[in-house]
């Protein structure tokens, strides 16, 4: 990777500024997990699952995972990782590191993303 930005990794919960957007992609700045594989692609770039807040009627939604706050998570408020909103993102969009998820944690991140695309 080139010196253009952070190496954000595998796992790690970072604060990411999705600005701009267009029609109803997730946007503003706020966290989101890195979710690709920190050995696949050569260009300057991380695949994404962005974060919000969680709310109760996501509770059916398969395509979100709850998170709750952590010391490792670095999270400040239950969240949700939404699958839907998965996107491919410069390294320059990375603002800082804030923690990192739970083997578990990603395993239930990587099934949503699985169910969105209807991978069997």
């Amino acid at each position: 990777m080139t010196n253009s930005g952070p190496s954000p990794q595998r796992g790690e919960v970072w604060i990411v500024n999705f600005d701009p957007t267009v029609g109803s992609e997730i946007r503003k700045t706020r966290p989101a997990v890195v979710v690709s594989s920190d050995a696949v692609g050569r260009l300057p770039v991380k695949l994404v699952v962005p974060l919000t807040d969680w709310k109760p009627h996501y509770a059916g939604n398969i395509w979100r995972v709850r998170l709750s706050p952590n010391k490792g998570n670095g999270l400040t408020k239950e969240s949700a990782a939404d699958a839907l909103q998965v996107r491919s993102v410069s390294v320059r969009r990375f603002r800082q590191r804030i923690g990192r998820l739970s083997a578990t944690q990603m395993e239930e991140i990587a099934a949503a993303v699985a169910a969105v695309v209807e991978f069997q």
